[in-house]
């Protein structure tokens, strides 16, 4: 007598709904992620200028907002206001590990001139040798 043997189904994951959600949530992030800003809302002045190569590193930015108050782009809470000592600090530190970064000055239009110039003399203290203004493009008038 011979016996036949059970064979066990095999379970196996069908993994096409997957990959469809994933590609779904891709598009979405990529959608999503230029249009989110990082940092303050600032109206920056207009200038013609060169923008950055863009081999260089990620650039350290100090945010000079309409207020007068100081943000940074590193750190978990970039959408935080820092006082100046801890801004002294933090850019040291930065610099200290990684002195090839850029540092830039993002001040808004309508602040006082001083208080840009305060943050440059702050970046000065914490050892930034060089320091960038940024701005934003000129918006072309038609020529006729």
């Amino acid at each position: 007598m011979a016996r036949s043997r059970k064979r066990k189904p095999v379970a196996e994951i069908n993994v096409v709904p997957y990959i469809d959600v994933m590609l779904v949530l891709l598009i979405i992030f990529m959608i999503t992620a230029p249009i989110l800003q990082q940092g303050v809302e600032i109206d920056l002045p207009q200038a013609s200028a060169n923008p950055l190569p863009p081999e260089q590193r990620e650039p350290l930015v100090l945010t000079v907002s309409k207020t007068g108050a100081y943000y940074l782009n590193i750190g978990e809470n970039s959408k935080q206001p820092v006082e100046a000592d801890a801004l002294v600090t933090r850019v040291a530190a930065v610099i200290k590990y990684h002195p090839e970064t850029p540092v830039l000055v993002r001040g808004d239009r309508g602040v006082e001139y001083g208080r840009v110039t305060e943050a440059m003399v702050l970046l000065q203290s914490a050892g930034v040798d060089k320091v960038g203004l940024m701005t934003e493009q000129p918006e072309q008038s038609a020529r006729i």
